[in-house]
């Protein structure tokens, strides 16, 4: 068996959102609280607190806070888990130290397991259940591998103001089409060279074939320049300052470029790389 991740959009009622985000505030407050914890502890007393000490916490801090009684207890704890994880990396060298996150760059939550959620799906579209928040999702979307969910994820993205559900799912593993290398025969082998003025150079034997760039930043860069232009002559949020609208968004506007550039360069080596391998890779048993 092998774990992939498939991600699918949501589609909620206002309703729903509400709760949603509500559930993701509720989320980022506890990440920040275990930062917090973790940072008083060594501050003042120069002792170090772990992930389980933390997670033997929650019940009591779901007694104080009532509006965490809600959710799902494993979801809270994945929750404590990358706090955990976000500090082992530091430690590490990995990464820089945990800081205190703000709503808006704080993505979603995690379910670790099925007891919280439970997913109607055959790999393209149908719904997924949210047992805490007491609600059916609508999602749309189309899985290139299929088999059994075993985690979710509730992400939001605020520069398309979209929900996602990012499911992992546990997939067979196909047996090859031949028993070895030997028993291989393929129409054609294929050199690929990656360079700058061109994406790719492709020698098959007898020609040569250049695949050009296409450039998304480049041909977007003004466009994304002038926005950005308007954005320095609005206010900026800084510390204490609450950001005004007009900031926000021209803000929106500038993440919404940057992400279809993203999108369209995603696009453009799918559907290369996917040519590439139709022509050049396909294989037939010796005779």
């Amino acid at each position: 068996m092998a774990t992939r991740r498939q991600t699918f959009r949501l589609y909620p009622s206002k309703a729903q959102e509400k709760a949603l985000f509500e559930a993701r505030r509720l989320h980022c407050y506890l990440y920040n609280a275990c930062i917090a914890h973790r940072e008083t502890e060594y501050h003042l007393h120069r002792r170090t607190v772990t992930y389980l000490e933390q997670q033997n916490l929650l019940p009591e801090f779901k007694q104080v806070w009532g509006e965490f009684a809600q959710l799902n207890s494993q979801a809270l704890q994945a929750t404590v888990k990358r706090v955990d994880y976000a500090y082992q990396r530091f430690f590490r060298g990995l990464s820089r130290k945990p800081r205190f996150k703000s709503i808006r760059r704080y993505s979603g939550w995690t379910y670790p397991a099925r007891s919280g959620w439970k997913v109607n799906s055959t790999g393209k579209h149908g719904t997924v259940t949210l047992n805490d928040l007491g609600m059916t999702l609508k999602m749309r979307g189309q899985a290139k591998h299929w088999g059994v969910p075993t985690t979710l994820t509730i992400v939001y993205k605020p520069s398309r103001r979209q929900w996602f559900a990012s499911l992992t799912v546990e997939v067979a593993i196909p047996e090859p089409k031949f028993g070895s290398q030997s028993d291989l025969r393929y129409e054609s082998i294929v050199a690929y060279d990656l360079g700058t003025e061109t994406a790719l150079t492709l020698f098959d034997g007898a020609e040569f074939r250049e695949i050009t760039n296409p450039r998304f930043t480049q041909r977007s860069e003004e466009k994304i320049r002038r926005v950005a232009r308007l954005k320095r002559r609005k206010r900026a949020p800084k510390k204490g300052v609450k950001a005004s609208r007009r900031w926000k968004k021209i803000h929106r506007w500038e993440a919404q470029l940057k992400a279809k550039v993203a999108r369209q360069r995603k696009d453009w080596q799918h559907k290369v790389t996917s040519e590439i391998a139709c022509r050049y890779g396909e294989a037939l048993r010796a005779a």
